[in-house]
């Protein structure tokens, strides 16, 4: 297996991870108040968009080259971090 195929792997695998503990917050969410439920509902379309963006980076990287993959490997990490602070940042307010 290559160098970037490994990273990809264990980069999916997280965003995987996150993105099944969202649903286990947004269910958590739907239980909230009323008023909280809109705050929760706004910040959950926050995370879902910064999934998307990072599942994109993803597959960005997959089509990349060999040669050319690793460029992206700080940016990848950018969004993945600023995913899981949102994540976690979200899921402490609850």
């Amino acid at each position: 297996m290559s160098t970037k195929t490994i990273y990809i792997d264990k980069m999916k695998a997280q965003l995987d991870t996150l993105d099944a503990q969202m649903n286990l917050l947004e269910s958590k969410a739907k239980e909230a108040k009323k008023e909280a439920q809109e705050k929760y509902k706004e910040e959950m379309d926050k995370l879902r968009h910064q999934s998307k963006l990072a599942v994109l980076k993803l597959e960005e990287m997959q089509a990349a080259g060999e040669d050319t993959w690793e460029s992206m490997v700080d940016e990848m990490e950018k969004v993945r971090n600023a995913f899981t602070s949102s994540f976690n940042y979200f899921k402490s307010q609850l």
